[in-house]
């Protein structure tokens, strides 16, 4: 199993439309071929600030199966225009 970690930055007073957004968007990532499960949490300390964890199956599940899919590009309309800047995604295992 891999963990997609990625810490989400949005742009100051977008936090309530990303919400809604990603709301919208965890139906696609969840539906992808070696998806398990994900976390959205938000910063206690600050605001407009998220941590994603996502579980994959393996890290070709992520990088390829779900980012060079049809499906990613309307997971990146819903939610890429609220990151600032854009997040640095790390694995692990």
């Amino acid at each position: 199993m891999i963990l997609e970690v990625a810490i989400l930055n949005i742009k100051k007073g977008f936090s309530e439309e990303f919400e809604l957004n990603f709301n919208k968007a965890k139906r696609i990532i969840s539906s992808m071929d070696g998806y398990i499960s994900h976390e959205l949490k938000k910063c206690i300390e600050q605001d407009d600030k998220y941590i994603l964890l996502v579980n994959w199956e393996t890290l070709e599940d992520h990088e390829i199966g779900f980012r060079k899919s049809p499906q990613y590009q309307q997971w990146k309309a819903l939610l890429h225009q609220f990151y600032e800047p854009f997040p640095t995604v790390e694995h692990y295992k």
